[in-house]
């Protein structure tokens, strides 16, 4: 993986659960890293769900592997010039150069 083809910031971000004052769990994102990486998009596709039209954006980001991002999971999310990207799948490249990292946005920007 050459240095120039990481040209995108990209934050991963991973689920925390945090408690308010009726103990109830409330859901927060953090920032797990903030990283290099390439990207591509490899779809455009549009579904009905729910009686309303959806347009979602597949996208697949290349990151350098290291132990805090070889943990990555469809549970964790990225984001990406504001875009937030839900990840589908992973997948690591060669030995410990690089991970692979599906993801979907919407395509309006929305979360």
């Amino acid at each position: 993986m050459q240095a120039g083809q990481l040209d995108r910031r990209i934050d991963l971000l991973r689920s925390t659960i945090s408690y308010d004052a009726f103990n109830s769990p409330i859901e927060t994102w953090t920032t797990l890293a903030t990283v290099w990486a390439s990207r591509r998009d490899i779809s455009d596709g549009e579904r009905f769900q729910a009686g309303q039209m959806n347009a979602s954006r597949m996208t697949r980001f290349q990151i350098r592997w290291s132990n805090l991002v070889k943990t990555l999971s469809p549970k964790d999310r990225l984001q990406f010039e504001g875009v937030v990207y839900d990840i589908m799948a992973t997948k690591e490249l060669n030995r410990h150069e690089g991970i692979e990292i599906t993801a979907s946005s919407r395509a309006d920007g929305a979360a």
